[in-house]
């Protein structure tokens, strides 16, 4: 005699047992307890701010100062995310924000004005991303020598194109977004330009394909491609991003200096990464949140620019930069064993 087959279980239909939750409400749960606490931290390094420094860090311009810096890296970091989500790593941003700064400021480039400066900045990131993704996907390279390589590349070519001067931007169209009044409603326009791509990249990462195969490649590279997912396209996709990403925080940066210089971007691939694990993401892939890392950028624009208001010394920057990664990762290994 058959025995009679039981219907697969609805987690609509009933309920899980006492004291355990589905996986994606225990998944959601975590999630807004790692963003709790990050804007617990936020809020704690504010209210030092302002009990160290009440009159400067407290004033209107400073905190859209502290944005507006935020800006730059926290494009580079959304694209980092991505990359990172996937499994991977990309130690070119820097050197590719500042490869695509000096090439879109030369001479022959700020002829076409704006428009050109722009086009440029954001065609040699996404070529640099597409070389990356080239090498890592179809070329079998492991990503951290190849990203590797692009870094001395990148850096070299710009040193080569600038001859180690700086070259300065003559458009007032981009000047001009530069400048303090440059707001609106009372927001820097480069705040406004890393809100939009924070937006998008939250909606790509969370209601599109594209990221839910992201997840899926960082997850488990061989159990997606079974699935069907094109486990190299996909790779190159996301280097892609990164690259586009710091074409953009090129431009940014470009509008915030008004120049272009080879040492643009130094040290961007520690402090996307920093701030990517600081909201959560998994340096083995499969796990992270938009929305954590840009608060990780917050936390560590807001700690560099309460020591220069204090007038603390670079290094203790870094030590207190090193100590947090060191917490953040610990957390991480310990939240994975729980899981």
């Amino acid at each position: 005699m058959t025995q009679p087959v039981s219907p697969p279980r609805d987690s609509t239909d009933q309920a899980p047992p006492a004291g355990q939750l589905p996986s994606w409400r225990t998944k959601v749960a975590r999630a807004d307890i790692r963003t709790l606490s990050l804007l617990g931290v936020l809020a704690a390094l504010i209210a030092v701010g302002g009990i160290t420094k009440p009159d400067e860090f407290l004033d209107t311009r400073n905190l859209q100062l502290v944005l507006t810096q935020a800006s730059v890296i926290g494009v580079v970091t959304v694209g980092m995310t991505f990359v990172i989500m996937s499994g991977g790593i990309d130690l070119s941003v820097g050197a590719i924000v500042a490869l695509s700064s000096v090439w879109a400021t030369t001479v022959a480039t700020q002829e076409y004005g704006f428009a050109g400066i722009l086009f440029t900045a954001v065609l040699v990131g996404v070529a640099c991303g597409l070389v990356n993704g080239l090498l890592i996907a179809y070329g079998g390279m492991v990503p951290f020598i190849a990203t590797l390589a692009m870094l001395a590349s990148a850096r070299g070519l710009a040193l080569q194109i600038t001859d180690g001067a700086t070259q300065i931007v003559t458009i007032d169209s981009v000047l001009d977004l530069g400048e303090r009044d440059a707001y609106v409603l009372g927001i820097p326009s480069l705040v406004l330009v890393f809100a939009v791509v924070t937006v998008i990249g939250w909606l790509v990462l969370n209601r599109t394909t594209f990221g839910r195969r992201t997840v899926a490649v960082g997850g488990n590279a061989e159990a997606a491609r079974l699935a069907g997912i094109d486990v190299r396209r996909q790779r190159l996709y996301l280097y892609l991003l990164s690259g586009l990403c710091c074409g953009i925080a090129a431009f940014l940066l470009i509008i915030l200096s008004g120049s272009g210089q080879n040492t643009n971007g130094n040290l961007y691939e520690l402090d996307a990464i920093a701030a990517a694990i600081i909201g959560g993401t998994l340096l083995s892939g499969g796990r992270g949140t938009i929305v954590g890392s840009v608060l990780g950028v917050l936390i560590f624009t807001t700690i560099t620019n309460i020591f220069a208001l204090n007038n603390l010394q670079s290094d203790v920057q870094q030590i207190a930069k090193g100590a947090i990664i060191v917490a953040a990762v610990l957390v991480q290994r310990r939240t994975a064993s729980t899981t």
